[in-house]
């Protein structure tokens, strides 16, 4: 399906918007020029903006200004730990990728060595970026809990954990459910939690705004493993078919191409139901456009 025309506006406004003051910030926030152009590298290597940009959507939704000063870092910050996530998984002792987002991984720019220590200095920097902003303590102790949950042995490091014990083992649909929500969806569900969390919204209007953020984690780690059996390297800009040839555990590999694909319309269905369940009075387009990111038609 063809990008939503109002996602494509958003993000067209927002990408640069988001994008322009990292370098600068990155490097100011470092106290080592090597290890800031080992971070800014995979940082500013490409990327959709994805998270940051259903925060900020999530925000709009709900009708909460964005103060560039105020802001910018605190919405950024979970950027910087995906980023984290990105390097650290490409390494030799995990997923040994050379090639992200059509150019060399950073371990293969700059050594092990480095490229560990530019994710261990994203990682921590994106908990100072939490903080540092006028925002009330309150929203900030708020932000670094959730972010910490998201991120931490509860979230994307147990889901990496299960991964790597998991290779050459196959795992009931059940489990495989679990490790996707941790490894790829404990990260999106922050994104939207993160916009909640900013615009104020009291807890007892959270729920469809997470079972949507659910969804559209699950949605995304499917539509990933399509794309890792239907792609050229050409077009995703790293190695394809490797979940297959490393024994993991995938969609398409329990479900087969076409069932995975249902599996897919089956979850972005379910998030667009969530979304129905707020308030007429809030315009939820925005945030349901982010299904088009998903080419249901990619299978035949």
């Amino acid at each position: 399906m063809p990008i939503d025309s109002r996602l494509q506006t958003f993000e067209t406004t927002w990408v640069p918007r988001l994008n322009a003051p990292l370098a600068d910030a990155i490097a100011t926030d470092s106290g080592d020029a090597r290890l800031a152009e080992a971070m800014s590298y995979s940082v500013l290597a490409g990327g959709k903006r994805l998270r940051p940009l259903l925060t900020v959507a999530t925000m709009q939704t709900l009708g909460a200004p964005f103060d560039d000063q105020r802001d910018w870092r605190p919405v950024m910050a979970l950027e910087l730990l995906h980023t984290y996530s990105l390097i650290h998984d490409d390494l030799p002792a995990m997923d040994n990728d050379a090639l992200r987002r059509g150019e060399p991984t950073n371990h293969m720019k700059f050594g092990a060595g480095m490229a560990t220590l530019a994710g261990d200095g994203l990682l921590t920097l994106a908990f100072q970026w939490l903080t540092a902003t006028d925002l009330p303590a309150t929203t900030q102790a708020a932000l670094v809990q959730a972010l910490a949950v998201a991120a931490g042995p509860h979230g994307m490091v147990a889901g990496q954990a299960k991964d790597v014990q998991n290779e050459h083992v196959d795992l009931p649909m059940a489990q495989l459910r679990v490790l996707h929500r941790e490894k790829t969806g404990a990260l999106l569900h922050y994104a939207v939690q993160a916009g909640l969390i900013l615009a104020g919204a009291p807890q007892t209007q959270w729920a469809p705004y997470l079972q949507f953020a659910d969804a559209f984690g699950l949605a995304f780690q499917i539509y990933d493993d399509i794309l890792d059996v239907v792609s050229t390297p050409a077009e995703l800009g790293k190695a394809t078919q490797k979940d297959a040839g490393e024994a993991k555990n995938t969609y398409p590999g329990k479900l087969g191409l076409v069932g995975a694909n249902q599996a897919l319309i089956q979850t972005i269905a379910q998030g667009q139901a969530a979304l129905q369940a707020v308030p007429a009075s809030v315009d939820t387009e925005l945030l349901a456009a982010f299904f088009s990111y998903f080419d249901t038609k990619r299978v035949k």
